[in-house]
């Protein structure tokens, strides 16, 4: 595909900032404010804490307070717990809000689970049909719609070959607990046995294992590979540490991950996403729109975007020079 790519320097070692969102009590659900317009009550929950789903979570809420919306937003974060995703749900479902904001597969499932009536619109999940969410991406059908970052597995992966043309074997890391990522896994075996380069999986149940699943491929293979997996994502600078102590090139699905630890990517951005579910939001509480008939939202390949760690590749001896060609 034609991509306009735009090279960002990631700096590396820890993630970027967490981006300050909105968070605040509860109000009467569809309420109206003093002057007699209405006001909505949005519930949003976050899997976890990692930058791409921080940026998600920004684009989302500056879609909405653009959109001049009364709008009053509890923010909740379940800190990579599925059942805290369930529990929170169901507490909005309690309040009453007039819309629930997901972000990352298991927080919509667990939404999507606690209310049939209340529209979800989520954000950061790869594919909506096969996670159960909805029963077409093109005509959801349920109460579920959003913005999908489907990554492009395989074009990352052809970018690797292009920096990396003596590697013969890749390692690919993603937690087995992340049906997003099972999804993304299939896509690269598929892209790897095209190209001819062998691989073996590291699969984690939880970021407990991310230290010894990493130091396992150690002298195995030649590079890491890791999809946007939230859990490896929250780790990539577990990760990172120890591909650079052991001059192991960590090629990752996002941009939050090659600042952390990673090496090169070819990313969308989340902020930019998140504003694209934040525009979706706003159609529904206007009545503009139903979930059932608003089809899975994607961002143009036009606005993927190159992102390079030159401190990495320096630590680790990797030329990057033909991401600028």
């Amino acid at each position: 595909m034609n991509v306009t790519r735009r090279n960002f320097v990631a700096a590396s070692g820890v993630a970027g900032a967490a981006v300050l969102l909105a968070g605040c009590g509860s109000s009467n659900s569809a309420s109206s404010s003093s002057d007699g317009t209405a006001s909505y009550k949005i519930g949003v929950v976050q899997l976890t804490e990692h930058s791409a789903l921080d940026a998600t979570n920004a684009g989302f809420v500056e879609a909405v307070n653009a959109s001049g919306l009364s709008v009053t937003i509890d923010q909740q974060n379940a800190q990579n717990d599925q059942s805290a995703c369930q529990t929170i749900a169901s507490k909005f479902v309690g309040d009453g809000v007039d819309l629930i904001y997901a972000i990352a597969t298991p927080a919509a499932q667990a939404a999507a689970a606690a209310t049939s009536d209340i529209p979800i619109v989520g954000s950061a999940i790869t594919d909506y049909a096969a996670s159960g969410l909805v029963k077409d991406n093109d005509k959801p059908g349920t109460n579920v719609t959003g913005a999908s970052d489907l990554t492009p597995v395989a074009e990352q992966l052809q970018m690797m070959q292009k920096v990396l043309p003596d590697v013969k074997k890749v390692g690919l890391l993603y937690c087995s607990a992340e049906s997003n990522s099972d999804i993304q896994i299939a896509s690269a075996k598929e892209e790897l046995d095209a190209l001819g380069i062998a691989y073996d999986e590291y699969a984690v149940s939880s970021s407990n294992e991310i230290q010894s699943v990493v130091e396992s491929a150690v002298g195995k293979v030649d590079a890491l590979y890791a999809p946007t997996d939230n859990t490896i994502a929250a780790g990539a600078a577990q990760v990172g540490q120890i591909c650079k102590e052991n001059k192991i090139p960590f090629v990752t699905g996002e941009e939050g991950m090659c600042n952390a630890g990673g090496l090169f990517t070819l990313s969308i951005n989340y902020t930019d996403l998140g504003k694209l579910a934040g525009e979706m939001a706003v159609k529904i509480l206007k009545g503009e729109a139903k979930p059932a008939d608003m089809a899975i939202e994607h961002l143009s390949t036009s606005e993927l975007v190159v992102v390079k760690n030159e401190e990495m590749a320096a630590a680790i001896g990797v030329d990057l020079s033909a991401l600028d060609a």
